[in-house]
Parts: structure tokens; C-alpha cells; sequence
């Protein structure tokens, strides 16, 4: 694959050039000494930030201790054979969805992961999962990157594809070197598609690291799928910024917003990473949004915050008024797109 490469001492710009770049006059995404940058800022996690919480006390122990939320199950695989455009949440950040009826998987993490068990199950066996065309995946987290899933999706979808960020393409042939996978950065429109929908994938505010020694060397961002009728947003993890006003300057208002949720305790440390529900709400209303489907809450413990906390300040903010279009779906239950509008 060849890259358009423009360096100023240890600074270069990257990106896809076979595919179409939507921002004009973007030259790619900056990287500096080889690590990517949100916009023109490194981001690297302190260590003594989370030592420090490791060190801390949780001032809400005792409230998380006595919380026992999780997410209620719809189960069956009735959703993988229908042909309805839908949104099926699998948990945490996993999406089956079939739009202009081509189907997709988000970031499928589909079992535990290390030191990070699932709370939560399936509404189906994993080798369920059929009939999917393409992967979109947002960043490479190992709770967004599993290998073990992305193998077993593989192994019941021979004909997959996977759409992904810049550089991500080492951990992929990792998987499985027979997967094919087209890599993207910001602003840019997958080519892989059929005719009447487009994917393109988009700017989020976050980081990358899967171990010691490649921080921020692979790219992360977040998917707009859109066709004739509906446009989709799908956030991966992201901090607030001004990317969401931008997505929305470009692509038009998102009918159907897909929000990260949870992991947003403490804030000192994870503020510049995740979004408590807050300010999703209002980068889905930055977005011009129409339905409000929350994410990255409820299946792996990965924060201070008790686990039915998002739910509960998301329904506050609906009760009053300021977000009409929230659907929480259980685990497995269909989201029909045409109910929506």
C-alpha cells in the first residue's frame, strides 16, 4: 500500500493514497517521530496518572461495591437472518448492523479478555454470527481489538472484509494473514463497497497502545456509514473535541449515534480519553443527532464509576428533555431503523 509521506524534521503526514480524502487540502494525519497525534498533539498517557489511581481510593467504593447492574440479554440469533435494517448491540463496544443490507461488526470483543472478564453474555454463540460483509474497527485496545474474536468471525465469514485505521494492518495479519482489510485515515472514504453505501472513516479524540513499546504507532478514529437515506455514527472511543462539529460539517446531521458512555472515572485520568454521558450528549447534539444508542458501558469493569451510573444519568438528562431520541436496547435486541423515522 503506498502512503503520501511529507517530512519536516521528524514530522510527517499520512495517509491512504488510492482513497479519496473528504477535507480538502488535508495532507494526512500528523505523525510525530513515527507516533500519531490527536490534530497536531501527542497524547501519551502518564504513567504517574495511573499509578496514582492505582494508589487512590475510589470515593465511590462502597457504591459500586453494592451496584449490580449489568445489562439485560435479549437472546436468540433471529437478527442475523432477517432482513431489516437494524442496530443489534453484542455489548461493550460491538455492534451487529445491517444498513442499505450490507452488514458490519464493530470492534467484536466477544469474550474475556485479559484481566478484563466480561460481566455480561452473548444473546448468541459467537460462531452464530453470519452473513456479515465487513468489520469496521474503531482503534487497537485490546477492548476493541481481540484477536480471539476476530478470529472466530473470520472462521464463520470467510467472505469478510475488514475496514480499519492506518497501521493496523500488522495486528490483523497476526489474526490471520488471509483476512483481507483496507486501512484509512481521517477523513477518508473506503472504496470496498457496493454501490449506495459509503463508509468513511472519521477523527476521534484517543490513543493506542497493545504493548510496551508501540504507543500511538497505529492510528484510531471513529465510522460513518451512509446511504441514501441514513447516515450512521459510529464514535469508537473518543474524548470530547472539536472533531463532532466538524463530522457534521462534512457529512451532514447523523440520523442513528452510536455513544461511548462509561470509563470516564476518574477524570484526571480519563478525561482526555473517554466521555462521561454529558458530554456524549452534547457531541450527539454537536452531531445534529437524531437517535442516542449508549456503548462502552456495562460488560468489562474499566473504571471508578459504579456500572449503572451512564444508564441512569442518561435517563436524567432524557426525563429532562434534552435527549428525546435515546434508545438503551438490551444486549441483542433489534434497533429497526425504519421504526426510527
Amino acid at each position: 500500500m503506498k502512503f503520501t509521506l511529507q517530512q519536516k524534521n521528524h514530522i510527517r503526514h499520512i495517509r491512504n493514497e488510492r482513497l479519496e480524502t473528504i477535507k480538502k487540502d488535508y495532507r494526512g494525519n500528523k505523525t510525530i517521530d513515527g507516533r500519531f497525534a490527536n490534530g497536531d498533539t501527542l497524547y501519551n498517557p502518564p504513567f504517574s496518572k495511573v499509578l496514582s489511581w492505582q494508589l487512590s481510593r475510589n470515593p465511590q467504593r462502597e457504591e459500586k461495591k453494592q451496584d449490580d447492574f449489568v445489562p439485560p440479554i435479549f437472546e436468540g440469533s433471529e437478527f442475523i437472518e432477517s432482513d431489516k435494517d437494524m442496530v443489534v448491540w453484542l455489548g461493550h463496544c460491538s455492534f451487529f448492523i445491517r444498513l442499505g443490507g450490507v452488514t458490519f461488526l464493530t470492534d467484536p470483543v466477544l469474550f474475556d479478555v485479559p484481566l478484563l472478564p466480561r460481566r455480561v453474555g452473548l444473546p448468541c454463540p459467537p460462531e452464530q454470527l453470519r452473513n456479515i460483509s465487513f468489520l469496521l474497527l474503531s482503534h487497537g485496545h485490546r477492548d476493541h481489538l481481540d484477536k480471539k474474536s476476530i478470529r472466530a468471525v473470520f472462521e464463520s465469514n470467510p467472505q469478510l472484509k475488514a475496514l480499519i485505521p492506518l497501521r493496523a494492518g500488522d495486528i490483523l495479519r497476526a489474526v490471520n494473514p488471509h483476512l483481507p482489510y483496507q486501512e484509512a485515515g481521517w477523513y477518508q472514504k473506503f472504496d470496498l463497497l457496493p454501490e449506495g453505501v459509503e463508509v468513511y472513516f472519521m477523527p476521534a479524540s484517543h490513543w493506542h497502545r497493545r504493548g510496551l513499546l508501540d504507543m500511538n504507532k497505529v492510528l484510531w478514529g471513529s465510522f460513518v456509514i451512509k446511504t441514501p437515506t441514513l447516515s450512521l455514527y459510529f464514535a469508537g472511543d473518543s474524548a470530547m473535541g472539536p472533531h463532532f462539529e466538524e463530522i457534521e460539517d462534512l457529512l451532514g446531521p447523523m440520523d442513528v449515534c452510536l455513544m461511548p458512555v462509561g470509563a470516564y472515572k476518574p477524570a484526571f485520568l480519563m478525561a482526555k480519553s473517554h466521555m462521561n454521558p454529558h458530554e456524549s450528549v452534547k457531541a450527539f447534539n454537536l452531531l445534529r443527532g437524531g437517535t442516542f444508542v449508549p456503548m462502552h458501558y456495562g460488560t468489562f469493569d474499566l473504571s471508578d464509576e459504579p456500572p449503572g451510573e451512564p444508564v441512569r444519568l442518561l435517563r436524567q438528562i432524557a426525563a429532562g428533555g434534552m435527549l428525546p431520541g435515546l434508545r438503551i436496547p438490551a444486549i441483542g435486541e433489534p434497533v429497526l431503523l425504519q421504526d426510527l423515522y
